[in-house]
């Protein structure tokens, strides 16, 4: 399989573990983007633009990133932030009455970003047409009591996140989540990503679909901890009703479901994209924007929840809308901060060595906070440091 684009000198271990992807862990469409210091030093990409087709992915194919997408709309309220309009430290319902209703008055804005507000389930899940209705989706978590007292605990909140941020947006800047990003940060940034995909680019979009690895040698696969699997087969824990608050899952490939603004999970970009806008959050890209204040930045991934996730089941670590650097979804280092996408995307920055990173592709797995594919970029930019 033939590998495109260009690494700049010293970058080598990261093109040979993007074609070791391809080899020896399955993939079959992807693309890896890497900027230092504001300057592209990775562009790669290979394999086919649909996960079930034969057309070559080309520089500019874009794919759905799934929960990637959350880094980006917690930029959005850490722009507002920056520029005087919302005050993180500020009561939900300062901004939206609606929300303190079922015990939730106390609930804060940076909550929601650090999946403290107790509202990760939908007692009424809503349907993929529900879930794309904005209105819907803020109307269920107001009136959704939280399981948790808000604040105290943690819990990552796999789909209300988009109704939690997408409505809070709207509120303080009468805009939708996906407008604004394109114009503040996609625009001015030159990212290739959206939230809310428009017509004029869906070609460039490719199909995806879930994929199974290839077996390891010597047969022996990694599996899961008891309490992960458990979690995740029990259709009343926590875990299952937090990625079932949209029932049936939406299909991630039709137009409507792609043009539908849910910050939580069906972002579309390309590697490029993602590297891109993390680039813009630690410095200027290009020598020409950047977006986040040293003094954003450090907001941004402050830690703010820690220890065990009451809906992974995992150890997690969050700043303000990003995961950080933990085990369970490792990242360059310690100073880290971005976010996966369930079973493959990643982004994220790592101030100390001005690298930005993205990873995407057509060929999900069952990993949801640390893919292998991208892991192993990872450690190709690691070694090159």
């Amino acid at each position: 399989m033939d590998v495109n684009g260009v690494v700049a000198e010293g970058f080598e271990p990261v093109r040979e573990a993007f074609a070791a992807n391809f080899a020896t862990l399955g993939d079959r469409g992807a693309a890896v983007a890497v900027y230092r210091d504001g300057h592209k030093v990775v562009d790669l990409w290979g394999g086919t633009r649909d996960v079930d087709g034969s057309a070559p992915w080309e520089r500019d194919t874009a794919q759905i990133v799934r929960s990637a997408t959350k880094g980006v709309a917690a930029a959005v309220l850490l722009l507002l932030w920056q520029r005087g309009e919302l005050d993180l430290d500020a009561p939900v319902g300062a901004y939206w009455p609606e929300y303190k209703a079922a015990g939730k008055d106390r609930t804060l804005v940076w909550h929601l970003l650090a999946h403290r507000a107790g509202v990760p389930v939908l007692d009424r899940p809503l349907t993929p047409a529900q879930a794309a209705d904005p209105v819907l989706g803020a109307a269920a978590v107001a009136a959704q009591a939280p399981v948790w007292e808000p604040g105290t605990d943690h819990g990552y909140h796999a789909q209300t996140y988009s109704w939690l941020t997408g409505e809070l947006v709207r509120r303080v800047t009468g805009r939708s989540i996906g407008a604004w990003i394109a114009d503040e940060i996609a625009g001015p940034v030159g990212a290739d990503l959206w939230l809310g995909l428009p017509d004029g680019e869906r070609p460039r979009a490719g199909r995806v679909a879930e994929t199974e690895p290839p077996e390891p040698a010597g047969g022996l696969r990694t599996r899961p901890k008891r309490a992960v699997a458990e979690a995740y087969a029990d259709p009343e824990s926590l875990t299952r009703r937090a990625f079932a608050a949209i029932t049936p899952l939406p299909d991630e490939n039709d137009p409507g479901y792609r043009a539908a603004v849910l910050p939580a999970s069906n972002g579309i970009a390309t590697a490029d994209g993602l590297a891109r806008f993390y680039a813009s959050l630690i410095g200027e890209v290009d020598g020409g924007v950047r977006l986040f204040t040293p003094e954003t930045r450090e907001r941004a991934r402050a830690e703010r929840s820690a220890g065990p996730d009451r809906v992974l089941v995992v150890n997690t670590r969050f700043g303000q809308g990003f995961m950080l650097h933990e085990a369970a979804s490792p990242l360059l280092s310690p100073g880290s901060f971005g976010h996966p996408g369930r079973g493959g995307a990643l982004g994220f920055a790592d101030p100390e060595s001005g690298i930005a990173f993205g990873y995407v592709t057509n060929g999900f797995r069952r990993s949801v906070t640390a893919d292998l594919r991208a892991q192993a970029l990872v450690r190709g930019v690691r070694g090159v440091l």
